[in-house]
């Protein structure tokens, strides 16, 4: 009798299970581990990115990514804990980078524009290829966003996040969420075209480019000195201040 494949006992936790078919959430499956070099090759191999785990228990044994599964084993997988101390245990996630940049794929460009407004640097076009974006990240210590979660499985990804909704205003609660980027919120600070950093300037210096009916209306303005566009506090402003106010920690007005 031909010997069945060496398998063990998965099972994943809280929003890993968005990566996982409807027969495979929230229960215990087994899976073979034959032919794997190591529990990260098994974990993605099933469909979870390495870069949305924190924290492998194998047989209640804390362990990193290069584990070698011989079969028979019990694998609990778990995300990011936000608000549990794990602090005994072996994290997974690389610690935060210095500074929060980014660099998204070519499916979010509008969250691309409302991370700009919120004050984040964040690097897109819509052309970037897989290995542009790998080696942006790399070279610039930014974190990818992405709807592709095969990118966040390559080797050379330490820091990315897979967005999980579809709408861009959703997007954006879901990535200031996700990564607690609440404190960090600098509204309006930056170019939502371009991407360089917004500076005041007096209402003289830009007025005859400036619509009739905006210069009675407005006496603040901005200026980007990327790409030369001027912003004022309009309807638009108002209806964007809206969408990050429940983002902002108690202590933070945005």
């Amino acid at each position: 009798m031909t010997p069945t494949a060496a398998s063990a006992e998965f099972r994943f936790y809280e929003e890993l299970n968005d990566f996982l078919p409807p027969e495979r959430r929230r229960v215990s499956f087994d899976y073979s581990v034959a032919g794997t070099r190591s529990v990260k090759d098994a974990i993605e191999s099933i469909g979870v990115p390495h870069t949305e785990v924190d924290l492998i228990l194998v047989d209640g044994r804390s362990v990193g990514f290069d584990c070698v599964l011989s079969g028979g084993e019990r694998v609990a997988v778990y995300p990011v804990f936000e608000r549990l101390d794990i602090a005994p245990l072996q994290h997974l996630r690389p610690r935060p980078l210095r500074d929060l940049r980014f660099v998204l794929d070519t499916h979010l460009g509008k969250l691309a524009r409302h991370l700009r407004m919120a004050g984040f640097d964040c690097l897109y076009r819509n052309d970037y290829t897989d290995s542009e974006l790998i080696t942006i990240a790399v070279a610039e210590r930014r974190i990818i966003l992405t709807r592709d979660k095969g990118l966040l499985k390559q080797r050379l990804v330490t820091h990315g996040c897979f967005v999980r909704a579809t709408e861009s205003e959703q997007q954006l609660r879901e990535v200031v969420r996700a990564l607690q980027l609440e404190a960090a919120l600098r509204p309006f600070s930056r170019c939502r075209e371009c991407n360089a950093e917004l500076r005041d300037v007096p209402k003289a210096e830009v007025l005859a480019r400036l619509p009739q009916k905006v210069r009675g209306a407005y006496d603040r303005f901005q200026l980007c000195p990327g790409c030369g566009r001027i912003y004022w506090e309009g309807t638009h402003y108002a209806r964007l201040r809206r969408l990050l106010e429940p983002m902002a920690p108690p202590h933070c007005s945005a």
